[in-house]
């Protein structure tokens, strides 16, 4: 069989960043949302981080993400979406400029419970100027928060949308995706 060059499609890669504090999901949503099988450099947290991870709030957590999670979406043959989702801990931190470099955006993953743990996420974003969006993760049990309410307790610009969403929920965290592709796009048509 002779292939033709103009038969090969190489589809168009769209890498987007999930970000957040320690705990906030973001291994669970590229999980929800991925068509293969993420990718994930999880490890038991160990007696050697007690002293430097802060499980208040999230006591129940005995995994970390050490390095990066991974999954893919294929939209159609010529766009393909490449989730990298971000190590939440301090000492991870090195890695984020790797896995944000050639993002379209990033969703900032937020638990309110723990809502200081989002500051750093988004100042890295705001200080790049890489376009993003809050996704607030609606834990069970946890107090419900308007986006307003959140908007205000992150001191937020208008510009950037802040939505409620499940991490564990597929249909839900597409959405967030959308919302962060509709959000990148605007911002490149209005530059």
């Amino acid at each position: 069989m002779v292939f033709v060059a103009s038969e090969l499609t190489v589809p168009t890669a769209v890498k987007i960043v999930i970000a957040g504090g320690f705990g906030t999901g973001k291994t669970t949503m590229v999980a929800s949302v991925s068509e293969i099988p993420p990718l994930r450099t999880e490890e038991l947290l160990t007696e050697a981080g007690v002293h430097v991870d802060d499980l208040a709030g999230i006591e129940g957590k005995d995994t970390t993400t050490v390095a990066l999670d991974f999954g893919r979406i294929t939209i159609n043959t010529k766009v393909v979406l490449y989730l990298f989702g971000t190590p939440g801990q301090n000492r991870f931190w090195f890695m984020w400029d790797e896995l944000a470099t050639g993002a379209i955006g990033a969703v900032v993953l937020v638990d309110t419970r723990r809502l200081d743990s989002s500051f750093p996420s988004i100042d890295f974003f705001e200080h790049r100027g890489i376009p993003f969006i809050v996704a607030v993760n609606c834990f069970d049990g946890s107090q419900n928060y308007t986006v307003d309410e959140v908007r205000h307790a992150l001191d937020l610009d208008e510009a950037i949308p802040v939505v409620l969403c499940d991490a564990r929920n597929r249909e839900s965290s597409k959405a967030v995706l959308v919302g962060l592709i509709q959000h990148s796009m605007n911002r490149l048509a209005a530059v």
